[in-house]
């Protein structure tokens, strides 16, 4: 078996061991329960790691480590082209394995990935690439993580900020690279939406309390829109009110917004306030009003390189179903930009 045959089998298994574990009540086997316990730590050293939320990941994930999956996703690619490079990923650590995939990437391909991973999320990649190094050994020396500085690379991935990306332009422009900044995710509604769209819009604004990049952080609504239908249909959610650091962001946004005079609307666990801007803090949601569905896609369209996802139902072309922003496809690249393709390239 060559090693892209191995590399293969090991992610499919990988992909295997999560949907088991998650339809599964008992976990009695040795990586089941260290899987647990893993969970329970991600819990502990990010608060943000909810024990739903990481299932929540370790599901999707498992649901696209198929065959199928795999195969439909790079058959797309001549993976001959590909002369081996060890990649260098700094990786976020928003929401759960929100760096997953572009380590998949780098090793799918046949390179080496040279992984700084976030403070936040650094215990579920650990036990990853431990589980794929107990499937194949090969993969020990195709997975390395840095703990300082890191250096000896061929290219890199880095995702952060608009301040870090600065940082990064400058320490990795010298050599090929995909540097993401901020993006976020909006919903266009027209007022039609049924209380069940509604409702699922709710999963793509509180799935992971808002902090992806796919998260939902402002609406755009027509003028006079009535805000009952959405406030009653994503009632369903209020059990994220009792989250302690949600509640604290919740009462302190809206403590703010109150003593600086402004109109909000608020339903007890979601503030909504009128704001141009994109990114709404945790706990809020901006939105802005518009005239007409014409002037509404032309500030979609002019705006695109800070969205992520654009919820609705016959706004623009390639737009989110609701939701379904948190679920994204192998082949839905972060910023649009082909990673895989980049690969093959550098």
């Amino acid at each position: 078996m060559n090693e892209q045959r191995r590399i293969f089998r090991a992610f499919t298994e990988l992909g295997e061991f999560f949907r088991d574990f998650s339809t599964r009540e008992t976990h009695e086997d040795e990586w089941s329960q260290r899987l647990q316990e893993t969970i329970a730590l991600a819990k502990h050293k990010n608060g943000w790691f909810t024990k739903d939320n990481v299932e929540f990941a370790l599901r999707s994930w498992g649901m696209l480590l198929t065959k199928n999956h795999l195969s439909n996703w790079l058959g797309r690619y001549d993976l001959r082209q590909n002369s081996p490079n060890t990649v260098a990923i700094i990786m976020a650590g928003n929401i759960p394995l929100v760096g997953f995939h572009d380590l998949l990437s780098v090793v799918m391909t046949g390179n080496r990935a040279l992984a700084k991973l976030s403070s936040n999320d650094d215990v579920l990649i650990g036990f990853i690439r431990d589980y794929l190094i107990s499937i194949d050994p090969l993969l020990e020396d195709r997975i390395i993580f840095s703990q300082g500085r890191i250096q000896d690379f061929d290219a890199v991935i880095a995702t952060g900020s608009n301040n870090t990306a600065r940082y990064f332009e400058h320490y990795f422009g010298k050599v090929p690279n995909i540097i993401r900044k901020n993006r976020n995710s909006v919903a266009a509604l027209t007022g039609k939406e049924s209380p069940e769209q509604l409702e699922a819009l709710g999963e793509d604004i509180f799935r992971y309390y808002g902090l992806g990049c796919r998260s939902v952080s402002k609406l755009f609504v027509p003028r006079a829109y009535d805000f009952d239908t959405f406030f009653r249909s994503i009632y369903s959610y209020h059990p994220i009110g009792e989250q302690k650091k949600y509640a604290n962001n919740y009462d302190y946004n809206k403590a703010v917004y109150l003593m600086s005079d402004f109109e909000i609307l608020d339903n007890g666990f979601l503030v909504l306030k009128e704001d141009n801007s994109y990114a709404s803090p945790i706990a809020s949601l901006f939105y802005e009003t518009y005239d007409t569905l014409d002037q509404l896609k032309s500030r979609l369209q002019n705006d695109q390189v800070q969205l992520q996802c654009v919820v609705g139902e016959g706004i623009l072309d390639d737009e989110i179903t609701f939701g379904e922003t948190q679920k994204p496809s192998l082949t839905d690249y972060a910023d649009g930009v082909d990673t895989v393709d980049f690969l093959l390239k550098n």
